[in-house]
Parts: structure tokens; C-alpha cells; sequence
């Protein structure tokens, strides 16, 4: 049951659902009858808002649409949800898109959202980039909000700070002797294989211009996956930067060793979400904080 236009619930289907058979057979209609609703949206806004390919994406124009919408979407399902007879579980509901980066849905972000679950039966669409580029999924209204490293609120957004993540530099013992025994300068990092999450993570990089102050051409292996990182380096792959959270168990069974303990890469996060008053986004706020306060340094 959606309380907002049909046309906008068709809009927002097809863009969440990536074609127009999926939005078909989550509104229950055919798939004619979308083509028709958002054929009909773009004649009445004069705009082309959707890009008929798979998946489906929004165009500048549905970008700044579906911004729109999904806080409309938050506020009907609450307003749904004060008619719902008591007992009756949410979880039958819209997910709630959420953006946050790798780091933190594999360090604490899942306990907030358990927590969520359990008392309220919310679902979720999380979306996974990293902590420089997930607020672009909210400017392009892809989530309602984001984990992100930016400070500055976007354009009707609110901003919230949850703590600070803090990386250490780690490689196994034999890496840690081959390469950095004399330290960490020029010379060893030019040489040392490097671990990078994607060619969107910037935080190796960062860390070696810190140290250095030069731009470099080491060796790089991509893989993406945090839990991985930590175990990459300690067969010797390479060395990269992870979370204190992550690498402590390794550390304590020496697999692993933190290349200088005294230089580190802090990265403060931060909740950005649309600026409505919605009660989920209350508690979805107090359950990141809450769960970020015992993970993150103040």
C-alpha cells in the first residue's frame, strides 16, 4: 500500500528494483503499467528521469527527484505504521537504503542495525562504498543516509559526528624485516608491495605522503575486503593499513606486527541524513551512535 503518488511509487520502484519487472512485481501492476506511470511523471515535470537501460539509473533530473522522494517514502511508512494493529511487525515494509563504508560494516555498524530489527522490524538496503564516496549515494538519492567521512552537510541534510577510526600500518614479521627494518621512508615504501581496498581508497596513499611527503609508485595489490586486508597481511602480501578493531586478535598471535606504532591514520565518520522529521531516522541516528561510541575513539 503506498500513500504517495502512484506515479512517484512507480519512480522510486524502478530506480530501487534496477528494470521496470522488478517494480512490476513489487507493485503488484505490469510491467506496462510502470512505463505508463513514469512516462506520465516526465510529461508532467517536462524531464526525462530515467535511464531505460539494466540497471535502470536516474538522470540528473531523477537524481534530484529521488532525493525527494525518499523522505516521503520514511514518512509514509511511519504514517502506515500508526494505523498497523498492534503486534504486527514492521518487517513487511520498505527497506531503508543506508550507504556506509566497508570498515565499518565489518567492525560495528551490524549491531546498530540488529538492534533496529529487533525492536522497531525494520529492513535494510545497505550499500557499500567508501567513507570519501557514500555520501554521493544520498546527493544522487540513491539512501536516505550515510556513514561518511565528510563533515560538511549536504544541501538538506543534518550531520552527526560518531566517532573517529583509527588505522595502524601492518605487515607480517618476515614482510616488516624485508622491507621497513630500517623504517618507513621513500626508499622502503617505493619498494613494499601495497594492499588497497579499490582505486577509491585513498588511505594508504594518504598515509605515505604523511610519512614521506612524496609521491610514490609502489607495487599494489586491489583486494576488497576488510576482514581479508588483515589476513593478506599476515601471509605476507603485502602491508596496508586496517582498523585497531581488526587487526587486534592477529596482532596478539603475532601474526601480524603494526610497522611503527607511533604513526597512525585517523579517520573521523560521520551520520548524514535527509532533514525531516521522522521518528526512524531518530532511532536509526541513536542506534549508529550508540553502537560507533563503543567501537570509535571520541
Amino acid at each position: 500500500m503506498d500513500l504517495i503518488h502512484p506515479q512517484l511509487a512507480a519512480f522510486a520502484a524502478v530506480l530501487e528494483e534496477g528494470s521496470f519487472e522488478g517494480a512490476s512485481r513489487r507493485l503488484s501492476v505490469t510491467p506496462s503499467a510502470v512505463s505508463q506511470r513514469i512516462k506520465a511523471l516526465e510529461d508532467r515535470l517536462g524531464q526525462v528521469l530515467v535511464v531505460r537501460q539494466v540497471p535502470c539509473r536516474p538522470t540528473p533530473a531523477g537524481e534530484q527527484l529521488l532525493r525527494r522522494v525518499r523522505p516521503m517514502q520514511a514518512l509514509e511508512a511511519e504514517a502506515l505504521a500508526d494505523f498497523r494493529p498492534e503486534g504486527v511487525a514492521a518487517a513487511s515494509g520498505r527497506a531503508i537504503a543506508i550507504a556506509v563504508n566497508d570498515d565499518s560494516l565489518e567492525t560495528w555498524f551490524v549491531a546498530a542495525l540488529a538492534q533496529l530489527h529487533q525492536q522497531h522490524g525494520y529492513l535494510f538496503d545497505i550499500r557499500v562504498d567508501d567513507q570519501d564516496h557514500t555520501l554521493d549515494l544520498l546527493r544522487d538519492g540513491s539512501v536516505l543516509g550515510a556513514v561518511t567521512a565528510q563533515a560538511t552537510p549536504l544541501q538538506g541534510c543534518n550531520v552527526h559526528p560518531l566517532g573517529t577510526m583509527r588505522y595502524r600500518a601492518i605487515a607480517s614479521p618476515a614482510f616488516a624485516r624485508r622491507f621497513f627494518a630500517g623504517g618507513l621512508d621513500a626508499a622502503a615504501f617505493a619498494c613494499a608491495p601495497m594492499i588497497v581496498f579499490n582505486r577509491k581508497d585513498a588511505l594508504q596513499w594518504r598515509f605515505v605522503r604523511r610519512v614521506t611527503r612524496a609521491r610514490l609508485a609502489p607495487p599494489i595489490h586491489y583486494l576488497p575486503t576488510s576482514t581479508g586486508f588483515v589476513d593478506a597481511a599476515a601471509r605476507g602480501l603485502g602491508w596496508c593499513l586496517a582498523p585497531e578493531s581488526l587487526i587486534e586478535p592477529v596482532l596478539r598471535a603475532k601474526k601480524i606486527v603494526v610497522v611503527d606504532p607511533s604513526r597512525w591514520l585517523d579517520v573521523p565518520l560521520y551520520w548524514q541524513h535527509a532533514a525531516v522529521r521522522s521518528g526512524t531516522l531518530q532511532r536509526i541516528g541513536q542506534a549508529l551512535r550508540e553502537a560507533a561510541g563503543s567501537a570509535l575513539r571520541a
